[in-house]
């Protein structure tokens, strides 16, 4: 294009596609000074003017803000006449904020993911009926975990708030399904008060003495659907299926609860592995 000493607010408008409110404001603030004609008293603007516009939308484009572009734009020198200073401090602030904000994401993103394959698993099973046992290796990994007594309300066990607490104490976020270790799962069929540990992956790293390694070992495992009032029927067809199959349960059992309260109140389309360690008679 051909350049000029002068344009006025609509040119500058026109030719950098921004709009006069715009050009108005970054006028007010000192970011790009107008001059006044002296004939009519309108706001014109320079050369040097016109291409601060393109400068403006790439520090935009990185997120800065107005203010915090003013100085490094304008050419600020430190004491001892530096002019990359302020520069420099404000693109370290900026990597740092966006550090900030790019982890953040991630987590969400971790967070929501989860959530979603999680419901696509339940779909799969209930439109499938997926209920039959099976043994197969479970892969390690590690949770987060704290230690209550169950007292047979699961519904509580599961929105648990004593284990929100903690983790908010330990500064952590968790995301996936929650798990319950049953100390005992003859007394789970029973309906008895036993200790149980709370389970669920972490989005930040756990300190060790918060961490404990679930899995890298064979289980057998059965798909419950529907209220977990039900769900002794799915432990007793686990423990008929292991003797019939010549298997040894262990004493402890899992449940893997995929779709329950946090998701839906319709009891019927919960969905719950239930997991036990398993080894050869």
């Amino acid at each position: 294009m051909n350049y000029k000493d002068r344009y006025s607010i609509g040119e500058v408008s026109q030719i950098c596609n921004v709009s006069k409110k715009a050009l108005r404001h970054y006028d007010k603030i000192g970011l790009i000074k107008s001059e006044r004609s002296c004939n009519n008293n309108y706001r014109y603007y320079s050369n040097e003017s016109l291409l601060a516009v393109p400068v403006i939308k790439y520090y935009k484009q990185m997120g800065f803000k107005l203010d915090e572009m003013k100085d490094f734009i304008e050419g600020t020198v430190d004491a001892r006449g530096r002019i990359y200073t302020s520069i420099k401090r404000s693109f370290n602030a900026k990597i740092d904020e966006l550090k900030k904000a790019q982890e953040e994401i991630r987590r969400q993103y971790e967070s929501v993911k989860d959530w979603h394959d999680l419901i696509l698993e339940a779909e799969m099973v209930i439109d499938n009926n997926i209920q039959e046992v099976a043994v197969k290796y479970v892969e390690a990994s590690d949770y987060l975990f704290h230690d209550q007594i169950f007292t047979n309300n699961i519904e509580a066990s599961i929105i648990n708030i004593e284990f929100t607490n903690y983790v908010e104490k330990v500064n952590n976020e968790i995301t996936g399904p929650v798990l319950i270790n049953f100390s005992s799962f003859e007394d789970r069929l029973q309906n008895k008060h036993q200790p149980v540990r709370i389970m669920q992956k972490t989005l930040r790293e756990c300190k060790e003495h918060e961490k404990m390694t679930f899995g890298g070992q064979m289980m057998i495992t059965c798909y419950h659907i529907g209220s977990h009032k039900t769900i002794n029927e799915t432990y007793e067809k686990i423990c008929t299926w292991a003797r019939r199959h010549r298997y040894v349960l262990g004493k402890k059992s899992y449940e893997r609860y995929v779709t329950d309260y946090w998701t839906t109140r319709k009891s019927s389309k919960f969905v719950t592995e239930v997991m036990i360690n398993v080894s050869r008679n």
